[in-house]
C-alpha cells in the first residue's frame, strides 16, 4: 500500500492505495500550524482509525502548493512512517510535458490532475479543479500541458462579499431554488453558483474556440466540482479522487525496480 498526500490551500488530503483501489481518504485544515510530531501523531491515529498498518505503507508521495507546512510534514512522514516522501516537483516523472512560458510557476496539484485527467480519458482534455482557486488546465492530444487559467474559486469570492461589505451576511455555498431570488441570502447564492456556471461554460466555449479541439474531454474535480458539473453540459466528468488517482500514478511511474 502506498500513501499520497494532497497539500492544499485549504486542506491536506490523504489517500491510502491497494494497488489502484483507493482503501481510505482522510483529510486535516491547512491553516493550522503543527509541529512535525504533531502532524505524525494524527497520521497514525487516523491511519489507525482506518485499519491501515504503518508496517504495510511501502512508500509516500505529496503534492504541495503550500510551502510552509512542507518541513514539518514531510519531517513526520519520515520519522512516524519510516518511508522518506517522493515530493511532486521538478525532476519527478510525471508522463506530462508542460510546454508554458515558465513550467515551474504551475502548481504540483495542477500537473498531478493533468496526468490522472490524460491516463483516464485520454487529450485533449481541459481540466477543472473546483478548489481554493478554479483552475482550467489544458492537456493537448500528445500528453503536453499547454495552457492554464486561475480565477478566484467559490469560496473566495463568497468570502470577499460578506468581508468586503457592511450588510451582507456569510451563506451556505449551495444552489438556490431558483436563479430568481427574492431576498439576499438566495440572492448572494443565486449570483455565486450561477455566476460560477456561466464563467465554466463561456471559458470552456473560449478554449474549444482558441485551441480547435472540437473534440475536447472536459473533466471536473474539487470540493465543489459535482455541484456545478450537474449543472452544465459543458462538463462531460466529475472525478472527486482525480488529485489522489495522479499522485498514485506519478508514484507507480518512479517506483525503484
Amino acid at each position: 500500500m502506498i500513501l499520497v498526500i494532497d497539500v492544499g490551500n485549504t486542506n491536506i488530503t490523504y489517500g491510502v492505495y491497494r494497488g489502484k483501489e483507493l482503501v481510505a481518504t482522510f483529510r486535516m485544515t491547512t491553516k493550522q500550524a503543527r509541529t512535525s510530531d504533531e502532524y505524525g501523531m494524527s497520521i497514525m491515529e487516523l491511519l489507525r482509525i482506518n485499519a491501515v498498518e504503518k508496517e504495510d505503507l511501502e512508500g509516500t508521495i505529496i503534492a504541495s502548493v503550500v510551502p510552509n507546512v512542507m518541513h514539518s510534514l514531510t519531517g513526520a512522514v519520515t520519522r512516524y512512517l519510516k518511508t522518506p516522501p517522493l515530493i511532486v516537483g521538478p525532476g519527478v516523472k510525471t508522463g506530462i510535458k508542460v510546454v508554458t512560458e515558465n513550467p515551474r510557476q504551475i502548481g504540483a496539484d495542477r500537473i498531478v490532475d493533468a496526468v490522472a485527467a490524460y491516463e483516464i480519458y485520454g487529450g485533449p482534455v481541459l481540466v477543472l479543479d473546483f478548489g481554493t482557486a478554479t483552475t482550467y488546465d489544458l492537456v493537448s492530444e500528445d500528453g503536453s500541458f499547454v495552457a492554464c487559467i486561475i480565477a478566484p474559486g467559490i469560496r473566495i469570492s463568497a468570502k470577499a462579499l460578506w468581508e468586503g461589505t457592511a450588510k451582507l451576511p456569510e451563506v451556505e455555498i449551495k444552489k438556490p431554488r431558483s436563479i430568481l431570488a427574492q431576498e439576499t441570502i438566495s440572492s448572494m447564492q443565486a449570483g455565486l453558483i450561477y455566476g460560477q456556471i456561466g464563467q465554466t461554460e463561456y471559458i470552456v466555449s473560449q478554449v474549444k474556440k482558441a485551441s480547435g479541439y472540437d473534440n475536447l474531454k472536459v473533466v471536473a474535480t474539487g470540493g465543489l466540482g459535482r455541484l456545478i458539473s450537474e449543472e452544465t453540459e459543458s462538463i462531460q466528468f466529475y472525478n472527486s479522487t482525480l488529485t489522489l488517482d495522479g499522485l498514485r500514478m506519478i508514484y507507480e511511474k518512479n517506483r525503484k525496480s
